[in-house]
């Protein structure tokens, strides 16, 4: 029989010790970080400002050779408060851990732009705030779309790479008066080049209210003189087949209905999971293509109307304004030899 059993406490892991929030910002903190924080570090915490909160497994796919090294530099980062992290309540089974912005790191950003971090926008009630946000599971779904693209560039097996990825609100800046996408990208591969609104739905969101939309589009392409396909991912090959039905519909009634090009995807989808792999199906328009869904390079082929610029136009942000003030990231990480992961 058992006298002395171990007290309970003793059983539970060690919580790194954190700096406090003024510690954290003071020019001692930011002096050791200094040394600390490498390229990959900073592009990370960059990331996080631009895109809001990442999962663990979103990190890993963006720039970590394997999840041991990820969570062994996530814990530096978080002792050192430059990410902060929390884990949504799920029903069954456990949410991955997502990752936010912490003091220090975008205090750091704001010092490696030339900015005062009391300007950037930056408060972190409102980065860990959004654990209760009702827009959780839609903003990591965006994100998700695009770290599956960033893991599929650092293939060597393949020539595809992301080579822009602008964030919700960074669109609303540049193109808010007319049209709000959930994020905007540019995907290169085998020569071909498209640009690209996604519009994520998750099954919430009436089917008028996502076919109105392409109204909004037409107007900023007749505004900018830029045709940019919409690419509209739903959840199930069901609520696909609604969808087309009223994106079709929605189409037909537009002035000019080929400068909104349009294609439509399902997760359920059979083949491969990826969204660059042969998933996508075109609206029916004036545009003859062969059957069945392609991928999306092909799309760059079917619409050569839609061929993007040498470069996105940065959006122009007055000066003060906070939410587009620091640079946006290049979508891959630096690259960084294999043996400093985990320094």
């Amino acid at each position: 029989m058992i006298s002395n059993p171990t007290p309970q406490r003793a059983l539970r892991g060690h919580m790194p010790q954190r700096p406090t929030p003024r510690a954290a910002t003071t020019g001692e903190h930011h002096a050791q970080l200094a040394r600390r924080l490498t390229p990959r570090d900073r592009w990370l915490a960059r990331m996080l400002y631009e895109h809001k909160v990442l999962t663990s497994k979103q990190i890993i796919e963006l720039c970590y050779p394997s999840k041991r090294a990820a969570n062994h530099r996530l814990r530096d980062l978080f002792t050192w408060r430059v990410v902060d992290r929390f884990q949504p309540f799920v029903s069954k089974g456990a949410a991955p851990m997502h990752y936010v912005l912490d003091i220090a790191g975008a205090a750091a950003l704001a010092y490696e732009d030339g900015l005062d971090p009391k300007k950037i926008g930056y408060r972190h009630e409102d980065a860990i705030g959004l654990a209760y946000s009702l827009r959780l599971a839609h903003t990591v779904g965006v994100n998700g779309f695009f770290t599956s693209l960033v893991a599929l560039s650092q293939q060597p097996s393949t020539n595809g790479r992301l080579t822009a990825w602008w964030s919700e609100l960074r669109c609303m800046r540049l193109f808010g008066d007319m049209v709000r996408p959930d994020a905007y990208g540019r995907w290169r591969e085998d020569e071909r080049e498209i640009e690209f609104f996604l519009e994520f739905d998750f099954g919430t969101e009436a089917l008028a209210i996502l076919s109105s939309k392409l109204h909004d589009y037409e107007k900023l392409a007749t505004a900018t003189g830029i045709s940019t396909p919409v690419l509209v991912w739903l959840p199930t090959n069901r609520r696909e087949t609604s969808a087309r039905g009223a994106l079709a519909t929605a189409l037909a009634q537009l002035d000019h209905p080929a400068l909104v090009p349009v294609a439509t995807s399902a997760t359920d989808v059979a083949g491969e999971l990826d969204p660059a792999s042969a998933r996508w199906l075109p609206i029916s328009g004036s545009a003859s293509r062969r059957p069945g869904r392609l991928r999306l390079a092909e799309l760059a082929q079917l619409w050569p109307q839609a061929a993007p610029s040498a470069a996105p136009v940065s959006p122009a942000v007055p000066a003060g304004e906070a939410p587009s003030a620091l640079a946006a990231p290049q979508p891959l990480p630096p690259p960084l030899p294999i043996s400093n992961f985990g320094r």
